[in-house]
């Protein structure tokens, strides 16, 4: 279990620290580029959410077919296990879009 949850905490932080940290620096950017950087911010962070998700878990479509091949062979531990991860790597991902959206004001 203590892997499992080291796992599930890691991928939570990978996932946050892509959007908050994309975010950043494309408000960098747009004030570079001379553009309203909260607007900025809080769209990246919006749409940098789905590839923090699928980075933090791997970058690959690897859990989806080993959540496939363990739900078919009757292995529902394994499942349940990439399932969890996914779902702290979604929370990272929606905690560091909200922190922005709030830090932006919106």
């Amino acid at each position: 279990m203590d892997i499992f949850l080291s796992k599930a905490v890691l991928d939570f932080f990978i996932a946050f620290g892509i959007v908050l940290g994309g975010a950043m620096l494309g408000g960098i950017g747009a004030v570079v580029s001379l553009q309203p950087p909260t607007d900025t911010m809080v769209e990246i962070a919006d749409r940098i959410k789905i590839w923090a998700l699928a980075a933090a878990v791997g970058g690959t479509i690897d859990p989806m077919r080993v959540i496939e091949s363990n739900m078919l062979g009757g292995n529902l531990s394994p499942a349940i296990k990439q399932i969890l991860y996914l779902v702290f790597a979604f929370l990272g991902a929606h905690m560091g879009s909200e922190l922005v959206k709030w830090v932006c004001g919106k």
